[in-house]
């Protein structure tokens, strides 16, 4: 496990979220219409982890390393 990681969970699930969000918007302009569902899979995913506290990236940064607030 990697220690010097100094971004905690939280900093990291936002900036991941905010990078696939910018990142469907692009895909949605440039490649197809349908990337949209993107956004709201990453939309629906934040929306439904406010109310149960379960994110799967979470998840996965704590598996990285990353340390919780």
């Amino acid at each position: 496990m990697r220690e010097d990681v100094s971004m905690t969970v939280n900093q990291a699930v936002t900036a991941f979220a905010g990078f696939m969000v910018l990142l469907s918007v692009v895909l949605t302009v440039y490649v197809s219409p349908l990337f949209v569902w993107l956004t709201v899979f990453v939309g629906a995913n934040l929306f439904q982890s406010a109310f149960t506290g379960f994110c799967p990236a979470a998840s996965f940064f704590r598996m990285l390393g990353f340390k919780s607030a």
